[in-house]
Order: structure tokens, then C-alpha cells, then sequence
């Protein structure tokens, strides 16, 4: 399926493992609630690219029960450490089987596919969560716009890779998260709007809302282009 799994990496599992939602990682969750409120009935949920439990933990809190599954042993032993009493899975590269037979309300792909390569594998995926919802259930696909490789930004920064300006669809990409102790450079998958939309409607699944989030004035960020330039997108699908 070709993942690109940068966090199998005790160091960079650790580091991350304390990031809670601070600075421009806020902008990412800060309107989840409320799209998801909008948009998804039932309390079952499937957080696929877990990783520490991050975002499982943010599903529990909203009272999901939820499983969380990734492919980075390292990860998940930290989610189990933070959360003994949650359901964590260790899945292999892309494959599914482990929640075979499971149906979910709301599946939760947060940031997971900033790290999946080809458009084919991205289909794929996208298909076999089909399968994997109960009538009703929805899709929703939190990831990095291009933009967050190309700008500076409150939590990252890219100015070292100006190359990434010439990135395609499908191509590696560098960025920095200010926000962690490890300051090595995450790569990335840059996967633009459009190629989005196009793997949707080849997994036949429906565009119900696309979100920006944005930073405001009022919130208590030092922003740097977070107020006019979106760094996510959240995508919602059924």
C-alpha cells in the first residue's frame, strides 16, 4: 500500500507522543466537533492511522467508542500507555482484516495521508472504509494542504525546503514541527485538492463538506499565516 511510516522511530514516537493540540495543530481539531456533531449519528468510530492515540482519545472524550488502529508498534505501545483501557490494533501496511466484519459510524483519518504515496493506494483505502461503515457512517479525512509546505507557520517550518515549491501530486515533501523536541524534518506526501476529489469519486464515495480552518484574532495564537492561508483540510465523505 506503500505507506511511509516516519514514526516508527522510538526517539520520534516519544516526541510526538507528548504533542497534545497546540499553536496550528489547534486549527486542525479545533472545528472537528462541531463537523462531526453536523454530520455523523451513532457512537461507534475507527481512529485508522491512530498513531500514540492522540486523536482516539479526542473521539473518547466526545463519547466514541472508539478503536484505534496503526501500523507503528511504537506508537501504539505509547497509546497504550497513556490509555491502558482503550482497544489499540497494530494492522499491517494497509491491510484491514484485524476489524474485518466491524461496522463504524465515523471513520477518523487524522493526518494519515500526508504519509500514503500513490493515488492507487489512496483509492484502495478509501474503498475498503466503504465496506467498513454502518449506514449512514461518514468519512472524515483531516490532512496538510500544499500550502503548509510552501509557507511558515506558527508550530512548522519549511523555509529550508524550497524545493518543495516544485513538488507534484504523489511527490515527497519536507517540513519541520517546531512544536515537538525533535527537530528532525518529517517527509511527507504532498497531495493536492483536486487529486483528492478525484481519488473520492474513484473510491465512490461522496463529497458531503469540505473545511478550511482558519486562525482568528481572537484566539490566543501569536498566528503567523494561519489567519489567511489554510494549513488543513477536512474533508467529509459518505
Amino acid at each position: 500500500m506503500e505507506f511511509r511510516n516516519a514514526y516508527e522511530d522510538k526517539t520520534r514516537a516519544e516526541s510526538y507522543a507528548k504533542l497534545k493540540f497546540p499553536g496550528t495543530y489547534y486549527l486542525a481539531f479545533r472545528d472537528l466537533p462541531e463537523l462531526i456533531a453536523k454530520h455523523v449519528t451513532g457512537d461507534t468510530a475507527l481512529d485508522f492511522g491512530c498513531g500514540a492515540g492522540r486523536s482516539t482519545r479526542f473521539l473518547q472524550n466526545l463519547d466514541f467508542q472508539t478503536v484505534g488502529v496503526d501500523i507503528s508498534s511504537q506508537m501504539l505501545e505509547l497509546a497504550r500507555q497513556f490509555d491502558p483501557a482503550g482497544e489499540y490494533l497494530l494492522v499491517g501496511d494497509g491491510d484491514l482484516a484485524r476489524v474485518h466484519g466491524r461496522r463504524f459510524d465515523l471513520i477518523l483519518l487524522a493526518f494519515t495521508f500526508d504519509n500514503i504515496k500513490s493515488r492507487d493506494a489512496k483509492i484502495k483505502l478509501f474503498s475498503a472504509f466503504k465496506q467498513l461503515l454502518n449506514a449512514g457512517g461518514k468519512v472524515i479525512n483531516l490532512v496538510s494542504t500544499p500550502d503548509i509546505y510552501l509557507n511558515e507557520w506558527l508550530s512548522f517550518t519549511t523555509k529550508d525546503y524550497p524545493e518543495n515549491r516544485q513538488a507534484k501530486d504523489g511527490d515527497v515533501v519536507r517540513i519541520i514541527t517546531t512544536a515537538v523536541e525533535d527537530k528532525r524534518p518529517v517527509e511527507d506526501i504532498i497531495f493536492s485538492d483536486k487529486a483528492y476529489r478525484d481519488v473520492y469519486d474513484q473510491a465512490d464515495l461522496k463529497l458531503i463538506q469540505t473545511h478550511l480552518p482558519l486562525g482568528k484574532a481572537n484566539e490566543p495564537f501569536a498566528w503567523v499565516n494561519e489567519t489567511k492561508i489554510a494549513p488543513w483540510a477536512i474533508y467529509v465523505l459518505g
